[in-house]
């Protein structure tokens, strides 16, 4: 199978810029955020991208902070690391819907534009313990494996 990008359903026709790398060397794609959004200070606010990601068995998409974000303006992953399971793509909640959490560390309100690149993902390949035997199947979107 192959991987890459989507828009989805609740997005088309809303100018969403499907994820890319810069540079030929760029192990991210940039992921733009789907609306105009402000994080106040303290708080978590989840922001849409407006895209799916599809893949094969054994990979992910790990999601990561952009530096800038961190670095020039305090914004932080809530999550540390987000990660899309294969196995989100499509799902029946939020048909894989992609969102972003961000952690605003400033006293100052952050506005993100439409556009914005807010986070990467780096398509991921991961090994499995000899003894794994998961069978389960997803039935929906953000936590539906548990809490």
């Amino acid at each position: 199978m192959t991987r890459g990008f989507e828009v989805v359903s609740a997005f088309a026709g809303q100018d969403i810029h499907l994820p890319v790398r810069k540079t030929e060397k760029s192990a991210g794609y940039d992921i733009e955020s789907a609306a105009d959004v402000d994080l106040l200070p303290g708080k978590v606010t989840v922001i849409p991208t407006g895209v799916k990601a599809y893949m094969g068995a054994g990979e992910y998409l790990s999601i990561h902070i952009r530096s800038s974000m961190g670095i020039k303006h305090g914004i932080m992953l809530a999550n540390s690391t987000g990660i899309i399971d294969a196995d989100y793509y499509n799902n029946p909640d939020n048909e894989g819907h992609i969102m972003v959490a961000l952690l605003n560390m400033t006293d100052k309100v952050f506005h993100v534009n439409k556009g914005d690149r807010i986070a990467q993902g780096i398509f991921t390949a991961y090994l499995k313990a000899d003894d794994d035997n998961a069978s389960g199947k997803r039935e929906g979107g953000i936590g539906s494996t548990g809490s």
